[in-house]
């Protein structure tokens, strides 16, 4: 059975929604663009809600000179994107889930390959985590309080356990850890 991660940008007071200017996806500092290439190795599918899949496909094959490397691996991957009212993605190795969400999402698990990999999407982030549907939370924390915004975790996830997988600081001072959750 293949891995779900959930893969977040996250303020320390728990915010995923980004309100402010404390993200710049072109402007990751090299040994935090190394973790996530390192990650990318065992990614060959990127589960996106709409509207994160939209932004993407609106900023990132547009980078002509993207020196991080997220255009050439999103390019690569096979893009599923989750929406009731979109019928053509418009963006290579992409198709459109539509319907019972949950349903694909365990039957894109049951396929042979690597890693899917859930990012952005919160609406997504919150249904997949509350069907039980997430082996792995993986969290690049960045040091800032928002106080406002989303959070990653609504009132509905179910409790859970979690087993710390890796952590590490990177010099900018985002720190990442990566959990795998009991069930």
């Amino acid at each position: 059975m293949r891995t779900l991660a959930i893969t977040q940008n996250i303020t320390i007071d728990g915010r995923v929604e980004m309100l402010g200017d404390w993200f710049d996806p072109a402007d990751e500092a090299p040994d935090v663009l190394a973790e996530m290439h390192r990650q990318d190795e065992t990614c060959d599918a990127v589960l996106l809600g709409r509207q994160t899949f939209e932004d993407f496909r609106g900023y990132w094959p547009e980078q002509t000179d993207d020196q991080t490397g997220v255009t050439d691996q999103l390019n690569a991957v096979a893009k599923y994107v989750v929406s009731s009212t979109m019928t053509d993605p418009g963006w290579q190795n992409s198709t459109v889930i539509s319907g019972d969400v949950l349903d694909a999402v365990r039957r894109l698990k049951e396929q042979p390959g690597q890693d899917i990999v859930c990012t952005g999407s919160i609406t997504l982030c919150h249904a997949l985590l509350e069907a039980g549907l997430v082996d792995e939370l993986r969290l690049f924390t960045y040091p800032v309080v928002q106080g406002e915004g989303r959070r990653l975790f609504t009132d509905d996830v179910p409790a859970a356990g979690a087993d710390l997988i890796a952590s590490m600081r990177f010099g900018n001072g985002v720190t990442y850890t990566g959990w795998a959750l009991r069930r």
